[in-house]
């Protein structure tokens, strides 16, 4: 406890003088971080927090890493793309918190999923301050672990303010420890400020979860002593509350326990603490003298998705005539074969199949270990499956529909897209995105939102619009390490029919097709639009390039920008509402590479800007497939 003090109140002394640029002190609950990890054994993950600096020293980093980390140095965790505690270790098996808080919770709940998956005797302990227990994070969390009977220590750190805001506005029950009686889970109230006592029971706690697999609860009494982060203070806190507090102080306490028991001498007292400070400034000096950190655009942009190696798989003339949604079902089982620690998880997708019968047949093939049916909590579930590949699995998870995605949003955008270019953790992850209109399902299950994600570095996005393309991509979108959200257009399952190869193959990412090859314009589209498209031109004999994109991250702007140099004129067709579509990027890129080629003004044809209506009549409004012709004649007369 001794170390990560000493290490805060020099970290308070460089914050002042400038050369840290944040600091949220955990002094005063050094006894939690020290005591629970001090009961897990080196090969367990644990999920720390702001403060808990005690678990860092307890696996023996080297101080001068973290001093690094903590001044945006490249021998730090992050090479300087993230600050303070946000970052992982493989090495330590500690995986850092984001700013979002609850997250971290179903990160958790992955990593002992895995654990149980490989029959490993295995706990996981994770930390949330009893703030972040306010976020839905917490509860879907909570009741995954308890469905599934993860073993996960949930260990809540009550310190009595969220920021300023105190618990009694926070939470309106007595303890924290009695909400995992609602998800039928063991929880424990602990004094965090007693290292005996919080060491003795983790410990026991800990010994009886990897023997009998399940969730609990842990809740720590303590208190914060400081701000919240330093620049916060504490003056909205009652001074008689710090001073009881001080009172409880853990070293303190244990330092004269030890003392009277005649455990720890005076002068064996002096030599632990000139050691730690020695070591301190040792390590102190090793950071200062490491040079600022410095990178070059290209090796920032290259870090930023893992490096794929594609080996090509290539289709067998065995083929078959099967629909869109047979394909998608069939590369899916064929992964599933190919890959023996791939689990697929979604809302009833085990015993029914799921809501489009993909999976059907799947549980009896593979089992209720790989083919996992889920609670309704679309964030817990992306945040397990982040947590399944820090361990080693991989997963593909199915959005009942792509709308859906809005209530996993944060982990989509903070954990997955972010996770390789802050420290080198890649997110082998692939969302199935059931998407579009068409089929007269409304607002809430019809969008077609790629667009939200097109924005984000970090993930792959993948729209096939044929049964061949999406059986092959979709393979490929497993293989790969880095996030990939794979768009499924709902209305082309049962509606479009293809010779597909019956072998295992893949296509590679960032190749356009080109379905028809004309001089007069180019069209470039993605999903159902190219269906729109290629009616159009071949009812109406019009001679045009039709570019079917099959991949939007990444982009192939080489076969685009030849198609435009050669036609010169421009129609690119999205479903999606056309104000902030891919079909304005992909206009502003062709303007800026390829306006001396142009012949006419570059048109995007996209739906209406509502949301997607249910009545037929209303939803053949909003899309924009009777403006085609118009717009493709208007560019020819041009």
């Amino acid at each position: 406890m001794l170390k990560p003090r000493m290490i805060e109140e020099k970290m308070l002394i460089l914050l002042r003088q400038g050369k840290i640029s944040k600091w949220f002190s955990g002094i005063g609950q050094e006894a939690i971080a020290i005591g629970v990890a001090s009961a897990l054994n080196s090969d367990e993950y644990i999920l720390p927090m702001h403060r808990n600096l005690g678990v860092f020293t307890s696996r023996n980093i080297p101080l001068h890493k973290l001093f690094s980390q903590w001044q945006g140095k490249k021998g730090g965790f992050t090479n300087g793309r993230d600050r303070s505690f946000h970052f992982g270790t493989q090495e330590f098996k500690i995986i850092g918190m984001i700013s979002h808080l609850g997250p971290q919770l179903g990160v958790a709940n992955g990593i002992a999923l895995a654990h149980l998956l490989k029959n490993e005797q295995k706990v996981t302990v994770v930390f949330c301050g009893e703030g972040g227990t306010s976020e839905g994070d917490f509860h879907e969390a909570l009741n995954i672990a308890s469905v599934w009977k993860l073993p996960v220590m949930f260990c809540i750190e009550n310190n009595g303010y969220g920021l300023s805001t105190p618990s009694s506005q926070q939470f309106n029950c007595k303890n924290i420890a009695d909400k995992g009686i609602g998800y039928g889970m063991e929880s424990h109230i602990i004094e965090g400020n007693n290292i005996l006592d919080v060491a003795y029971k983790v410990n026991k706690l800990a010994k009886k979860m990897r023997s009998n697999p399940k969730p609990v609860l842990v809740e720590f009494k303590t208190f914060r002593m400081r701000g919240h982060e330093e620049a916060s203070g504490t003056k909205y806190v009652p001074q008689d509350l710090l001073t009881s507090w001080g009172r409880k102080d853990p070293i303190e306490n244990f330092h004269n326990f030890l003392k009277k028991e005649k455990i720890l001498s005076e002068e064996v007292d002096v030599l632990l603490k000139e050691e730690i400070i020695q070591e301190i400034n040792e390590h102190l000096k090793i950071a200062f003298d490491e040079p600022e950190i410095s990178s070059t655009i290209e090796n920032e942009l290259n870090d930023v998705y893992k490096n794929f190696n594609f080996i090509e798989e290539k289709p067998t003339e065995n083929t078959k005539t099967i629909r869109f949604v047979d394909a998608i079902s069939l590369g899916l089982k064929q992964s599933m074969q190919q890959n023996k620690n791939l689990v697929i998880m979604g809302q009833d997708i085990a015993e029914y199949g799921g809501v489009f019968k993909i999976t059907e047949g799947f549980l009896e093939e593979f089992g209720l270990k790989r083919v996992r049916n889920t609670p309704i909590c679309e964030s817990g579930i992306i945040e397990a499956a982040y947590g399944l590949s820090i361990n080693g699995v991989k997963s593909v998870v199915e959005l009942q529909f792509s709308d859906f995605i809005t209530s996993g949003f944060n982990p989509v955008i903070n954990l997955l897209a972010k996770s390789y270019y802050r420290w080198n953790q890649p997110a082998d992850i692939v969302l199935r995105m059931p998407c579009g209109a068409g089929v007269g399902a409304g607002p809430f299950h019809s969008q077609t939102n790629e667009a939200w994600f097109t924005k984000t570095p970090g993930l792959k996005i993948v729209y096939p619009a044929f049964p061949k393309d999406a059986k092959g991509l979709l393979a490929t979108a497993i293989e790969d390490e880095n996030p990939v959200l794979f768009f499924e257009h709902k209305k082309l399952y049962r509606s479009i029919s293809q010779e597909v190869p019956l072998n295992y193959y893949k296509i590679p990412f960032g190749k356009a097709a080109i379905l028809n090859e004309g001089i007069s314009l180019s069209i470039i589209a993605y999903g159902a639009a190219v269906h729109w498209a290629l009616e159009v031109i071949e009812k109406n004999f019009i001679s045009a390039d039709l570019i079917d994109l099959r991949t939007l991250q990444p982009l192939d702007t080489e076969t685009i920008f030849a198609s435009v140099k050669k036609t010169g004129k421009v129609l690119i067709l999205q479903e999606d509402s056309l104000f902030g579509g891919i079909a304005s990027d992909i206009s502003a890129i062709i303007t800026e590479n390829c306006f001396k080629y142009l012949d006419a003004p570059i048109k995007r044809l996209g739906s209406i800007e509502t949301p997607i209506p249910f009545a037929k009549n209303l939803e053949n409004n909003y899309l924009p497939i009777d403006s085609i012709l118009v717009e493709i004649q208007y560019l020819l007369n041009y």
